[in-house]
């Protein structure tokens, strides 16, 4: 930024260059400078439920699960290359698993929730395994096909309820065990992707993403590794599918809604695309304002769409990449 003959100019903190290498515990200020971001995330999130009320507890519920499909997208998008846009399928598939093991068996949410997210997973990560050669937006046009032919296939067959879903599901046993089972679910995810990528097989992801011939060339196999990567943003998906279903008690098609696919990608622009936690932010902000616009009609999507787009022109980065910057650095004034 220039102004007459002089410029701002961006430089680290000192403790940000220190807490860097080996030496990120070598004092309690710089221990606290680490902690600080992640310790206000988990309270602010805990805290949450307690100040809600019943009503904003279930939107904060479903912030919960778009926050894990953002979180899945942008795993995906900006870790492994793959745009994958089948966060409504993931949702489905979870979510009829668990309703129909807790319908037919009478398995509690409790085991067929955990069930339905590794066998949803599989059932996800095999289908979309013939696509995984697909790159860009070839991939992403795909992904974002299977939940409509899930739909369609229902309907047409007349199975799981049809057009009409199935009722009486088991709920959980309270409310606090609904909030806080959606929210750990989110804090495990986040801090689990964020240490996988930091892990050798996040340089392999990285690899992947930036040029898949060259790591083609050095004998690893991109389609294992992108299976792999799938079936994380799978399991999360699932679960978020299986969760909601015993959360309203109800199975039907709205589990395969569209918005379970174009609400992540919002969230993941607003908060940050890469950033991991950015998207999980961004749900947290976007899903209670869709609904707090809800009174206003049909100019609600008009505001909507108003505020997503002042986020792309203005803050492009996304809001934690801005806040990640303010906090790690601090501006000064230099002439020219």
């Amino acid at each position: 930024m220039l102004t007459g003959d002089r410029r701002k100019k961006r430089l680290d903190r000192s403790i940000k260059v220190r807490t860097e290498g080996l030496y990120a515990v070598s004092s309690w200020g710089e221990m606290v400078y680490l902690i600080a971001p992640r310790f206000v995330l988990i309270v602010g999130l805990f805290t949450l439920p307690l100040v809600l009320d019943m009503y904003w507890q279930r939107v904060l519920c479903s912030a919960g699960i778009y926050a894990l499909l953002a979180l899945g997208f942008d795993f995906l998008a900006e870790f492994v290359g793959l745009v994958c846009l089948g966060g409504a399928f993931f949702v489905g598939v979870g979510g009829y698993i668990s309703g129909l093991l807790n319908a037919y068996y009478g398995w509690p949410p409790l085991l067929s929730i955990p069930v339905a997210s590794v066998a949803g997973a599989v059932i996800s990560t095999l289908i979309l395994l013939p696509c995984l050669r697909l790159r860009g937006i070839y991939f992403a046009i795909v992904s974002f096909m299977f939940p409509l032919f899930a739909v369609y296939i229902i309907v047409a067959l007349g199975v799981f309820g049809s057009t009409e879903g199935i009722s009486a599901l088991a709920t959980f046993p309270n409310i606090w065990i609904e909030q806080y089972l959606i929210l750990v679910a989110v804090i495990l995810s986040l801090f689990g992707i964020r240490r996988l990528v930091s892990e050798d097989i996040g340089v392999i992801f990285q690899g992947i993403k930036d040029n898949d011939q060259a790591v083609k060339a050095s004998g690893i196999n991109i389609t294992a590794y992108r299976t792999k990567a799938v079936f994380i943003t799978a399991l999360i998906g699932c679960f978020g599918g299986a969760y909601l279903s015993h959360l309203y008690g109800w199975l039907g098609l709205s589990l395969f809604a569209m918005d379970f696919s174009i609400m992540p990608i919002a969230a993941a622009v607003m908060g940050g695309m890469g950033s991991l936690v950015g998207p999980v932010l961004g749900a947290f902000i976007l899903t209670p304002l869709s609904e707090a616009l809800r009174g206003f009609g049909q100019l609600r999507v008009v505001l909507y769409s108003l505020i997503l787009i002042g986020f792309i022109v203005y803050k492009p980065e996304g809001l934690m990449n801005y806040l990640q910057r303010k906090y790690h650095q601090f501006e000064l004034w230099e002439k020219v």
